[in-house]
């Protein structure tokens, strides 16, 4: 059995709408080849793990210390509005087919802007995009 990928709560939102950019060419990297494996053929069975530390997708991150991140203080607090947000808690499974509902179910179009309080990448709007095309499909 493949092992669950690990998301911090945050994560979900940002899989979704990932578009190829990162922190690093190595951060980029690792991401597209998550996000790859969940819009796979099979990427609806993909698992997932929540967990309050750094996961999957910080593994190569330049900002990550240890477990943590040189930006933990904003981590948390995205951390703990998405989580709020998506009724998610520290070792949960569940699959992406199952985020994804969770996401369309309680995040709606417009909310990004106060879900995502604080990120560098909001101003791109490709979360917001792809929260938007989740919302059609």
């Amino acid at each position: 059995m493949t092992p669950p990928v690990q998301f911090r709560p945050h994560h979900f939102l940002c899989a979704l709408g990932f578009q190829g950019k990162g922190y690093s060419g190595s951060f980029t990297q690792n991401m597209a080849a998550i996000v790859a494996q969940l819009r796979g053929p099979d990427g609806d069975g993909v698992l997932i793990e929540v967990t309050g530390q750094a996961d999957s997708i910080c593994a190569p991150c330049p900002h990550r210390r240890g477990m943590s991140c040189v930006k933990a203080a904003q981590i948390a607090a995205l951390d703990d509005r998405h989580a709020h947000a998506l009724g998610l808690q520290a070792g949960q499974r569940l699959t992406w087919a199952d985020a994804q509902s969770r996401i369309r179910t309680h995040v709606p179009p417009g909310s990004l802007r106060d879900l995502c309080a604080g990120c560098q990448w909001l101003e791109f709007g490709l979360c917001e995009a792809a929260l938007s095309a989740l919302h059609r499909d």
